[in-house]
């Protein structure tokens, strides 16, 4: 299983990230522990949206598409706080 997931960053400015994992609670351990991805270093997260995929194609397009798509982004963030 893979899963597509969006993070908000807990400081002031609310930044968002998109992307894929297998194993979803430890990628948030490696972003907030800044051994993720670049942008997310220096900054704490949590997990707002997460969907499940069974291949990791399907995976890797859905996490293109949410990436892409602002006004989903802006949806989900706005929903989260």
């Amino acid at each position: 299983m893979y899963f597509v997931y969006m993070l908000l960053s807990l400081d002031g400015f609310k930044h968002t990230y998109v992307g894929y994992t297998k194993n979803l609670s430890q990628r948030l351990k490696l972003h907030n522990s800044s051994k993720g991805a670049k942008y997310t270093k220096g900054r704490s997260w949590k997990i707002i949206y997460s969907k499940k995929f069974t291949s990791k194609s399907e995976a890797i397009k859905n996490e293109y598409k949410l990436k892409k798509n602002y006004l989903l982004r802006k949806k989900i963030k706005n929903k989260a706080l």
